[in-house]
C-alpha cells in the first residue's frame, strides 16, 4: 500500500486521514495472466494500481491480429480513466501480460474519495494529465524514429521490461515484426 500512497502523494499531499481512508477502501487483487481487465464496448468500473506484474493495452483487428498500444508495469495506473470518470463504453482492451497483484479501486469508491478528500479530484486530474502527457510523447516518439531506435529508446525508459514480456508483444508494440525484432537485437548485442 506505501507504494500506492507514495505515487499519490507525488501530485498532491494526502493527510493522513486521507491516507487512512485510500488505506481502507483499496483492496488487493490477483489477475491471471491472460485476463482482461478492460474490454471494448463495456464501462470501466474499476481502477487498479499495479503492485506486481505487466499489463499491456492493445486492440484487435478484423482479422484477429493484435496490436499493443503501451505496456502499464508495477508504480502505475491501470484501466481507461477517460471511460472510467465519464462511464462510456471502453475502445480496447487492457490484458494481464502476467499475473498479478493490483490495488483495486472501484467507482463507488473513487466517489467516495472525492467527497471526503477536498483535493481529491486536484490529484487525479494531475495524475490523468502526466499520464496522457507521457503517452503522447511515447507514441510521438513511434512515429518519428526507425525500429532500431525506438527499441534501444524502449530499453533505455522501461529496464528490464523487454526480458518480461513476449517477443511478439513487444514487437507489436514497436510495429514491427517478430523476426524484425530478432534481427535488431542480434545488431545491437
Amino acid at each position: 500500500m506505501e507504494e500506492l500512497l507514495a505515487y499519490l502523494m507525488q501530485f498532491e499531499g494526502l493527510t493522513n486521514k486521507g491516507q487512512q481512508l485510500v488505506g481502507r477502501i483499496v483492496k488487493e487483487t490477483a489477475v491471471k495472466k491472460g485476463a482482461y481487465f478492460v474490454e471494448p464496448g463495456k464501462i470501466c468500473s474499476s481502477l487498479g494500481f499495479v503492485r506486481e506484474g505487466i499489463f499491456r493495452s492493445c486492440y484487435y483487428n478484423k482479422f484477429g491480429d493484435d496490436f499493443t498500444r503501451y505496456f502499464v508495469y508495477e508504480g502505475r495506473f491501470i484501466g481507461d480513466i477517460g471511460g472510467f470518470i465519464d462511464q462510456v463504453a471502453s475502445t480496447e482492451y487492457i490484458e494481464a501480460v502476467t499475473d498479478a497483484r493490483i490495488y483495486l479501486l472501484k467507482r463507488e469508491d473513487f466517489e467516495l474519495l472525492e467527497h471526503e478528500l477536498p483535493n481529491w479530484s486536484t490529484i487525479f486530474v494531475k495524475l490523468n494529465a502526466t499520464v496522457l502527457e507521457n503517452k503522447m510523447k511515447a507514441a510521438s516518439n513511434m512515429l518519428v524514429q526507425d525500429a532500431q531506435t525506438r527499441y534501444l529508446h524502449f530499453l533505455n525508459h522501461y529496464p528490464g521490461l523487454a526480458n518480461r514480456i513476449p517477443q511478439s508483444m513487444l514487437a507489436s508494440y514497436l510495429g514491427i515484426t517478430p523476426s524484425s525484432l530478432s534481427r535488431i537485437r542480434r545488431k545491437i548485442s
